[in-house]
């Protein structure tokens, strides 16, 4: 571990160096990029320095508290030192293990979220709306910037689907977790005897990818376009700007209305397609290496129940880590960070369980 950030060390000092090199700053590209690895070693970086200054304090103290000719006193204060500093030290070399564990290279990507009802009728589609302004409230208290890129609503305000685009710092780091199967259990407003009925959304969250990463190839996608239209098929345009994209070799398809430009829909729509279809791959390519490498937290599969909130109860349970909290109200006004702190400790804890640091 010493020898890892020591070489971190050496490379921070040098890209330290880089960046305030005029060459390097002309380059808009070469400098962002070592301006990126810079600000992304920093920590381990000063932990290194912390690390080192530790050592040489435990060392002294040590040295005094074993010298047979100090004051009892003053080896006694020494040992207490010794005692304090190597907790420190144990301390900081968890948290840098954590800081060395291998990055996800989609963490700081922005995101595709999608919210769909499941099982439940309109009870369900109420639901996935209430998902919806839980995220968006996340997404607000994280001063994240969020555009909604298609909806599909119900006669009564709830949602049949919905699909954000979320942008800002570590988006998807923090929201990798919540694909899956969201289960609500609650007595409807339409229920007469009080009985509590148990409906379902899935949510399906895919790290947003630039053309560069996932090439469409423009003879492999039909482009059809159509008149928007609102909940009961209240016209929202008089012109035909929605977009449906059908991606051919994988009969995917992304239909985008919320824009009143067809290009925007468009533009839109192959956003969504070429996140899909990177997810699409990502979920190959783990299916071929499933014997090597399993999920930490889940699959995130779609048809994975991973989380359930209980209205008589006010509680919300997360299965994968069975962490329930009685904080229901709080949850869904978007503070969920207790609930993804602990989905992310209990990930970091699993890959250093399996060596995988």
């Amino acid at each position: 571990m010493l020898d890892k950030l020591r070489d971190i060390k050496a490379r921070y000092e040098q890209l330290t160096n880089l960046i305030s090199q005029p060459e390097i700053i002309a380059d808009n590209k070469q400098y962002r990029q070592l301006t990126k690895e810079h600000t992304d070693l920093g920590q381990l970086a000063h932990s290194y320095d912390e690390y080192v200054a530790l050592q040489q304090e435990l060392q002294s103290s040590q040295e005094l508290a074993s010298d047979p000719d100090e004051d009892p006193e003053i080896r006694e204060m020494a040992q207490d030192e010794v005692s304090s500093l190597s907790a420190k030290l144990e301390d900081l070399e968890q948290s840098v293990k954590v800081l060395l564990l291998p990055k996800d290279p989609d963490d700081s990507r922005n995101t595709i979220l999608e919210v769909r009802a499941g099982t439940g009728g309109e009870e369900a589609a109420l639901f996935a709306r209430d998902l919806f302004r839980m995220y968006t409230k996340y997404a607000e208290l994280n001063r994240w910037h969020v555009s909604i890129l298609d909806q599909s609503e119900t006669d009564i305000g709830g949602f049949k689907e919905v699909i954000l685009s979320i942008e800002g710092k570590d988006v998807f780091s923090r929201l990798k977790f919540e694909g899956g199967v969201h289960r609500v259990q609650r007595i409807p407003k339409t229920e007469t005897q009080g009985r509590v009925h148990t409906s379902a959304a899935t949510v399906a969250v895919m790290p947003e990818v630039e053309d560069v990463d996932v090439e469409i190839d423009a003879n492999d996608i039909r482009v059809d376009v159509f008149r928007s239209s609102g909940p009961g098929g209240q016209s929202v345009n008089t012109t035909d700007s929605a977009v449906r994209i059908t991606h051919i070799p994988t009969g995917m398809v992304v239909t985008c209305q919320n824009e009143k430009s067809q290009l925007k829909n468009k533009s839109q729509a192959l956003k969504v397609l070429r996140a899909r279809l990177y997810e699409h791959e990502l979920a190959t390519q783990q299916a071929e290496t499933a014997q090597q490498r399993r999920s930490m937290v889940g699959s995130g599969d779609r048809s994975e129940r991973i989380r359930t909130y209980n209205f008589p109860q006010g509680r919300v349970t997360d299965h994968r880590i069975n962490l329930t909290l009685y904080q229901l109200e709080s949850i869904l006004l978007g503070n969920i960070d207790p609930l993804i702190d602990g989905l992310l400790t209990h990930h970091q804890a699993e890959l250093l369980r399996t060596g995988e640091a």
